[in-house]
């Protein structure tokens, strides 16, 4: 017998699997074999049966005519603990144990009972040669003829209540597109109206069932969706509206994956001391790390689901297995390229034990970035997973030119003899010496950033100033010794990095990782199943996991810290009415500065602040355009100084990113503020020039400097186009100004071939009769800015805007 499986890869990759499998169960038909289908593909949330758009039976009728199909049909489940009929995920061992203890109770033979029936039907009219919905109506009449609404019985013979009909589960989407800007919207929409042929479409309307989009149909679009927007998208089976692929189309789309997580054992939850952590003292993050594993080297500090929990003598085993490895791998770089994960945590601290540098590699930003950073750091090899890798091409990011690049964790730990292993485990227990001897380099990992140049910057930070922003974030807010986080940044992410791995290692807080942010609902269970009391993310990945949770499941937070991007009003209000327990703490930084420059004080928060500047940093307001110190009231840009600021780009020829006052180098952040009479931050908006979409930082000179060499000047040296991004706090769009006639089409071509990913695709074309320039002759992009706030307002008043209003 065959059984359809699941699939673990997306896009274009899983309708190549899908159909695959398919083919291959229809030939083991034609030998004579015995397939069990499940036709919808997923457990039914409602007492009648749902194909939508589903193409398995068709598909193998299509390959065999002949097959005998068999249909089977069961009567009086709906409604037993087994099921959504709660409107909950079943929990089935739960479900098991208080049936036992119900039986019991009743003296077994006296239990109330379920009237359960399973019919076997064999259609001799099926119309084996019709179209797709023809089929599945028919086999949809067959099992839902006579279904039985939602039936409890009850448990135990002492209950009062009788066997009754009890309301339909009602499943609330607590996700509204009302705010997703109307251009997405149109793009969706559009697209959408191209592949079914069908003009009139509304948000509600169901992509199977409306639209007739079967499976892999629906395959097709996540992929599209993926490569048009560059934001990483959920299976085929999540979202099932238009209004669904909408709200995914800006990234805002959570879901719950139908797994519940396994639970943690019980070595996680061992520690109950109510003491404030303390760091070791240090000047390496390894000579931390080891000291804090030898003062506990059983504690569990690190899981996921993938890897399960690792203890700090676990870390160490894996360090001195893998130590060796890394140092026969050439180049003075390695790169990593790993989600939030126990394997991401290992690889790093390997590397830096192997006498590497770990480059942590953002595979976001598209092909082109990757390889700049490379180069940039001469760094030859990468370690990464087949599995991410594969999701990376599903996404439409072509990185097939590195693949002389990546080292594969799978097959480096599969090449590792088995008694090399049983080596480094027994080295665990008798001597850390090889560990001990190792000479980290200086720098203790290289990130990218973006900033306003048209190329990513190298940024170098050394254990210097990652233990200074750590012992900073633990001296200004109080952890416990019982506190436990959750990591869902990735770790080329520098609030990643220092706030999900460096953190939890240095300071023996436990932490839990899950790889995917956007699937919200897992995450969600794992804060309810570990135990977590601190969230750390953006505010959009924070409120997606508000939005997808329930009150209890969020119960045990204390602590939320939110920055990388400006947290609205409506994630406040969300963040404050679902995690009734927590404090929310907005903060600020940059990669720059290892990236805490401020935070709110958990004992005295202020919203829409940014909080009081870290201890070891000093600051001062800057006039824009004097460099001249300002009064505290005055907006300014920021400057600061302190042990936790990076020495400088590596392999940069461009302007320093410092300023000399007084005699003294100030890090320029670029970003303006005002500071109020108690020392509180408020952050006042950027002059560099680049927006965030999905978490990363997109430089709009980038683009422009792409889209140029296709656009180039007037005869005059006139440009002929300019980059902006709307001011939309929740969902900004790249806009292309122009005086050419040209089309997204044409225009996000260009981009793709430069390398650069669906990030960084234009979202709406402005047409005008000349560039606007400044006296010196540079484009004017704050009145390009204005008459982008003023369409946008036209917009949302459902005012016409045409060309003569730009």
């Amino acid at each position: 017998a065959h059984v359809i499986p699941g699939f673990a890869t997306y896009g274009s990759l899983a309708r190549d699997e899908l159909e695959k499998a398919l083919d291959e169960c229809a030939e083991g038909l034609k030998k004579g074999e015995n397939l069990i289908l499940w036709p919808a593909g997923r457990c039914t949330h409602g007492y009648l049966e749902d194909l939508a758009g589903n193409s398995a039976t068709e598909r193998i009728l299509q390959h065999y005519p002949e097959v005998r199909i068999v249909l089977v049909r069961t009567r009086g489940l709906w409604g037993s603990s087994f099921g959504w009929s709660s409107g909950r995920e079943p929990k089935v061992a739960k479900a098991l144990r208080k049936g036992f203890f119900s039986l019991l109770a009743s003296g077994i033979f006296f239990a109330p009972r379920r009237n359960v029936s399973i019919e076997l039907y064999e259609p001799k009219d099926l119309p084996r040669n019709s179209d797709r919905n023809t089929i599945n109506r028919f086999i949809e009449l067959y099992y839902n003829e006579n279904a039985l609404h939602n039936t409890y019985v009850p448990y135990t013979i002492w209950e009062k209540t009788e066997t009754v009909t009890v309301p339909e589960p009602v499943f609330e989407k607590s996700q509204t597109i009302s705010s997703i800007p109307e251009s997405t919207r149109q793009i969706v929409l559009n697209h959408l109206s191209m592949l079914t042929g069908i003009s009139e479409l509304k948000d509600e309307d169901h992509l199977g069932r409306d639209l007739g989009m079967d499976s892999l149909a629906r395959v097709d679009l996540i992929a599209w969706l993926e490569k048009e927007f560059g934001l990483p998208q959920v299976d085929i089976d999540v979202m099932q509206t238009i209004g669904d692929i909408t709200l995914a189309a800006c990234g805002h789309f959570v879901y719950s994956a139908p797994v519940a997580p396994k639970p943690p054992s019980s070595r996680w939850f061992k520690n109950n001391n109510n003491r404030r952590i303390t760091m070791p003292p240090g000047e390496s993050i390894l000579e931390v790390f080891l000291a804090q594993a030898k003062k506990s080297p059983s504690k569990i500090i690190i899981a996921d689901q993938a890897s399960g929990e690792k203890s700090y003598s676990d870390i160490v085993t894996a360090c001195l297995l893998l130590k060796p490895v890394i140092e026969n791998l050439s180049g003075d770089h390695i790169g990593i390229m790993m989600p939030a994960s126990v394997a991401a945590d290992i690889l790093y601290l390997a590397t830096l034990f192997s006498g590497k540098i770990p480059v942590m590699i953002n595979w976001t930003g598209g092909l082109r970035n990757v390889t700049e950073g490379l180069e940039i750091t001469e760094t030859k090899h990468i370690l990464t997973s087949n599995t991410l890798v594969n999701r990376i091409a599903s996404q439409g990011i072509d990185l097939s030119p590195l693949n002389d690049n990546f080292v594969f964790i799978e097959e480096l730990l599969g090449s590792i003899p088995r008694l090399t292993k049983a080596r480094a485990k027994l080295a665990s227990y008798i001597s850390w010496k090889p560990l001990y001897n190792a000479k980290p380099p200086e720098t203790a990992a290289i990130l990218f950033t973006s900033g306003s140049e048209t190329l990513p910057k190298a940024v170098p930070l050394t254990h210097t100033n990652l233990l200074a922003n750590i012992r900073d974030v633990l001296t200004t807010t109080i952890i416990r010794e019982n506190d436990r986080l959750i990591g869902i940044l990735p770790p080329f992410h520098s609030f990643g990095l220092t706030g999900t791995i460096l953190l939890p290692f240095c300071s023996g807080m436990p932490a839990v990782y899950h790889p995917d942010p956007m699937d919200a609902g897992t995450g969600a269970r794992l804060i309810k199943a570990y135990h977590v009391t601190l969230l750390m993310g953006t505010p959009t990945f924070l409120n997606g996991i508000v939005r997808a949770s329930t009150k209890q499941q969020l119960s045990s937070l204390q602590l939320a810290v939110t920055g990388a991007e400006k947290c609205s009003e409506r994630v406040y209000d969300s963040l404050k009415e679902n995690c009734t327990n927590a404090v929310v703490l907005e903060g600020y930084g940059v990669t720059e500065c290892s990236p805490f420059i401020s935070l709110n004080d958990e004992n005295n928060p202020k919203p829409f602040t940014i909080g009081k500047l870290m201890p070891s940093l000093k600051h001062l307001i800057i006039h824009p355009e004097t460099n001249k110190p300002l009064t505290a009231s005055d907006i300014g840009i920021l400057l600061v100084r302190g042990p936790s600021i990076f020495p400088g780009y590596l392999n940069y020829k461009g302007p320093s990113p410092f300023i000399e006052i007084d005699g003294k180098n100030w890090y320029n952040t670029g970003d303006l503020v005002t500071i109020d009479d108690q020392g509180v931050l408020t952050f006042c908006g950027r002059l560099k020039r680049f927006t965030k979409l999905g978490g990363e930082m997109i430089s709009l000179p980038a683009i422009e400097s792409v889209l140029q060499k296709h656009f180039p000047p007037t005869a005059d040296e006139k440009p002929t186009l300019a980059i902006e991004a709307t001011d939309d706090e929740l969902h900004p769009e790249l806009v292309l100004f122009t005086t050419q006639q040209t089309d997204r089409e044409i225009v996000n071509r260009h981009i793709r071939q430069a390398g650069l990913s669906g990030l960084h695709y234009i979202r709406k074309i402005v047409k005008l009769k000349e560039i606007p320039l400044l006296g010196t002759g540079k484009t004017d992009y704050r009145t390009l800015k204005e008459k982008l706030k003023n369409t946008h307002e036209g917009i949302k008043s459902h005012k016409t805007i045409g060309p003569s209003d730009l």
